[in-house]
């Protein structure tokens, strides 16, 4: 890349200062057949910059240009003119004929982050310079599936966002949320794999525990989903994962208002009396009975952990006032007084 940069510098360097000795003559009467032999060495060193060396106007900085395996150097050359890589595709060739690269092309995804002369390019697909660096991205813990897949939508530029969410919704629950970094052209195949893949690693951890709570891992899963959106601490996620097994035990609805937020999308002070009373709605569980029928969300290991490691304290009731902090019952005349102590 440095030959290429100490060149055209060297050549912009030569022209200002044959245009600065050019003004400096002129000035002080230098013949008129001087400044035009002058003004024509200037064009002649300039022009071609202009034309064909700087980057276009439309250069496509930020893109992905795929350069397939096996396209010779005169469709490669051409496939970047028509992209807006580069002004002449002719230039393009010559200057990689006359480096000694033309059998040195590198296929695959090239992104340029910012406008780049010819030269800078020649050289780029001469030695793979792909300019393909990680991006960093965030899943939450509770991420839905149409969550992650907007996150990862707006990062990715082969990302399919429907096929994604078609080809993920049965992994609900099973996509493990996390940092990750991946290239800019990266896929949604790519992204679904590794995320299922980092789920099996982090959960063999627990395998062993899972198989002593002696419930299978979909009803581990289906509850680590309703605690990771019930509770934002450890102590009252097992506290509540306490409550909602001795519910199911005794048979009696769980009354999980986070179902919700899966189906309507509304939270527990949002919630009305036809929303509760839903039957339509399999996710309601006020009104049936049992685990819903699948995880609302992806929990974090965590939550996984406190499904399986329940503390039991009596509790058959609890709810969250508007700060967070979670009151749990015995009865429900307990519980009902604290829905209008804290409601």
């Amino acid at each position: 890349m440095e030959p290429y940069k100490r060149f055209v510098e060297r050549t912009l360097n030569q022209g200002q200062h044959v245009l600065g000795q050019f003004l400096r003559r002129s000035e002080r009467g230098t013949n008129k057949r001087t400044f035009v032999v002058a003004i024509v060495v200037v064009f002649t060193i300039l022009l071609p910059y202009a034309l064909v060396v700087r980057p276009p106007q439309n250069f496509p900085a930020g893109a992905l240009i795929e350069v397939s395996e096996g396209m010779p150097l005169s469709e490669i050359a051409e496939l970047l003119r028509s992209e807006g890589v580069v002004r002449s595709s002719f230039v393009l060739r010559a200057t990689i004929f006359l480096t000694g690269n033309q059998r040195n092309v590198h296929f695959g995804d090239y992104l340029f982050n910012k406008p780049r002369n010819v030269f800078y390019v020649a050289f780029a697909i001469a030695k793979g310079e792909y300019g393909l660096e990680p991006m960093r991205v965030r899943v939450p813990e509770g991420a839905t599936i149409r969550e992650i897949a907007g996150l990862f939508g707006e990062k990715l530029q082969r990302f399919n966002t429907e096929r994604f969410i078609r080809e993920a919704e049965p992994m609900e629950g099973y996509l493990f949320p996390d940092t990750y970094f991946f290239l800019p052209n990266a896929n949604d195949d790519l992204v679904l794999r590794t995320m299922r893949e980092n789920f099996d690693t982090n959960v063999a951890s627990l395998e062993a525990d899972i198989e002593e709570f002696e419930r299978p891992l979909e009803e581990v899963v289906i509850m680590a989903s309703l605690l990771e959106r019930e509770a934002h601490n450890t102590r009252d996620r097992r506290m509540i994962a306490g409550v909602l097994w001795e519910r199911l035990e005794k048979n009696m609805l769980l009354q999980v208002d986070a179902a919700f937020i899966y189906t309507l999308g509304k939270s527990t002070f949002d919630l009305t009396k036809a929303d509760l009373a839903e039957a339509d709605n399999p996710y309601n569980t006020y009104v049936h009975k049992g685990l819903p029928p699948g995880p609302i969300g992806n929990p974090s290991l965590d939550s996984i952990r406190a499904a399986i490691t329940p503390i039991y304290e009596g509790y058959v009731f609890y709810l969250a006032d508007k700060n967070g902090v979670t009151h749990y019952c015995k009865t429900y005349e307990c519980h009902l007084a604290n829905k209008r102590k804290y409601f």
